[in-house]
């Protein structure tokens, strides 16, 4: 990444320090959540400045530095001399200056919890199963390592077997499929594939969200049913979102290349290229797409970059499991800043109130949002 090194974005990032610093309407964070949360928003800034400053700069050259090197903030702002100072010096500002809101209820944070369905129609709970080998499906032991699931061919078998892995709100978990792939799936989400890959196409299902790193096989190509829509691939790195509640499907290339296909529509993607498809049946090819905000899921944190309220909103009900109840539906706020996915889900809405006059409230499985 790159930033264009300028008087209008020194500005700009001395006029957001200086809004950080200066913010007394909402509760205090730990020492570590506040640094961690003002310098994250300087970061991110600075990335947005980048993205919308990019074709201007190919045209005239100016003179840049890496975006890595924004760390070193006194070379730009002249206020600190890096990240690790920053930190230090919001500490010593910020301490004691907002009052804490302090929340009565509280959420754990979404972990490794996921439930296989066999072929039989019998299911195990993965979270609750002993590490070790589970099941026997046709030609293929089933063997459960920490959040982890492994498919290992050990006979040929004439009968297709299908098995399903469900993730509930809250819940992640990881599958190495017979042939090597491995997927990792998000939260509410779910997973059918066959127990071994015989034919001339390896063909899985998937509902809600899940990154892909398939084995390449040039004989037997990887297709992904998503809705009724399909990705096509040989073997690559891409990130697949079909949840109905965001009213869209992506599909996010990171390595490789893959095609998209849909009523007849075909879009075929680069790396960093994103494809997507309307509940209309509308597709467009999207570039120079974030690839850290698309995979921060997988990463174990929450991305936000000018993200509105209701889309921040169906990500933590579906990794807290909560319901959110809203007393106001505010347009205009947006919410910028990364935040590990490990947080307690106070933490999380204590950064929210920091840079917003939302405040919320936890009752039971209900985030109510005033």
């Amino acid at each position: 990444m790159e930033i264009i090194r300028n008087k209008s974005n020194e500005q700009e990032l001395k006029d957001k320090i200086s809004e950080l610093l200066n913010d007394t309407s909402g509760p205090n964070l730990s020492d570590k959540n506040r640094g961690e949360f003002i310098f994250n928003n300087i970061m991110l800034l600075a990335k947005t400045r980048e993205k919308k400053t990019k074709e201007e700069d190919e045209k005239s050259k100016p003179r840049i530095i890496s975006f890595r090197k924004i760390a070193i903030a006194a070379s730009i702002i002249g206020l600190i001399a890096s990240g690790t100072h920053l930190v230090m010096y919001v500490l010593k500002k910020e301490r004691n200056k907002i009052a804490s809101h302090n929340f009565k209820n509280d959420a754990a944070p979404g972990s490794n919890k996921a439930t296989l369905t066999l072929a039989d129609g019998s299911s195990i709970i993965l979270d609750d199963a002993r590490d070790g080998a589970i099941s026997q499906q046709g030609g293929a032991k089933v063997i459960k390592l920490g959040g982890k699931v492994f498919y290992r061919t050990t006979g040929s078998t004439s009968e297709i077997e299908y098995n399903t892995i469900t993730t509930p709100r809250g819940g992640q978990y990881q599958v190495e499929l017979p042939d090597g792939s491995r997927v990792w799936i998000n939260a509410a989400s779910s997973l059918r594939f066959p127990t071994s890959f015989s034919g001339k196409e390896r063909r899985v299902e998937i509902d809600g969200e899940a990154y892909f790193e398939v084995a390449k096989n040039k004989s037997m190509p990887f297709i992904v049913q998503v809705k009724d829509a399909e990705v096509q691939v040989l073997g690559t790195h891409f990130d697949v979102m079909a949840y109905d509640e965001e009213g869209y499907v992506n599909t996010t290339l990171l390595e490789g290349s893959v095609k998209f296909v849909s009523g007849g529509k075909i879009s075929l993607l680069k790396p960093g290229q994103q494809s997507q498809l309307s509940r209309d049946g509308q597709m467009k090819l999207i570039s120079d797409v974030d690839i850290d905000k698309v995979m921060a899921w997988k990463n174990g944190l929450f991305v936000f970059d000018n993200s509105d309220l209701e889309s921040v909103m169906r990500q933590l009900s579906r990794w807290y499991d909560i319901d959110v109840i809203y007393r106001t539906r505010n347009a205009a706020t947006s919410f910028v800043g990364e935040i590990p996915r490990t947080s307690k889900l106070s933490d999380v809405l204590k950064v929210f109130e920091l840079t917003s006059k939302l405040r919320f409230e936890i009752e039971g499985k209900k985030l109510i949002v005033m």
